[in-house]
């Protein structure tokens, strides 16, 4: 069993009210609100916890830096390539982790499947 984290905590609940994909800067700033001492520093070290102990997920969509989700159960996202958008996709895929292990004979320990593109906004 972990030990309590205030500063976990409020990671956790900042990114767990945000309505997008954050970065952990963004969280950095809404958590130093509650707690205007924390590093940005506390704020990766408590973001890698989570997404190890699969609370949370990570990815990086535009190779700048990694963004993240309060799910960490498996879905897809759509990043525009203009405005950078990030948002939530739920698909219905034949490729799945279980068919991809059988075809290469591997074991998949996750998978993210990101999609590409102009929103309806910039469109």
């Amino acid at each position: 069993m972990r030990r309590y984290s205030k500063q976990r905590e409020a990671v956790l609940k900042a990114l767990r009210k945000s309505t997008t994909h954050p970065s952990a800067e963004e969280i950095y700033f809404e958590v130093k609100k509650e707690i205007p001492n924390i590093s940005l520093g506390t704020v990766y070290r408590n973001l890698s916890l989570l997404k190890n102990e699969d609370e949370i997920m990570g990815f990086f969509p535009f190779s700048d830096s990694e963004h993240f989700d309060k799910s960490s159960e498996p879905h897809q996202h759509f990043c525009c390539e203009k405005c950078g958008k990030i948002f939530d996709v739920n698909v219905n895929t034949d490729l799945t982790d279980k068919s991809v292990e059988e075809i290469l004979d591997c074991k998949i320990k996750s998978s993210k499947i990101l999609f590409y593109g102009l929103c309806s906004e910039c469109k």
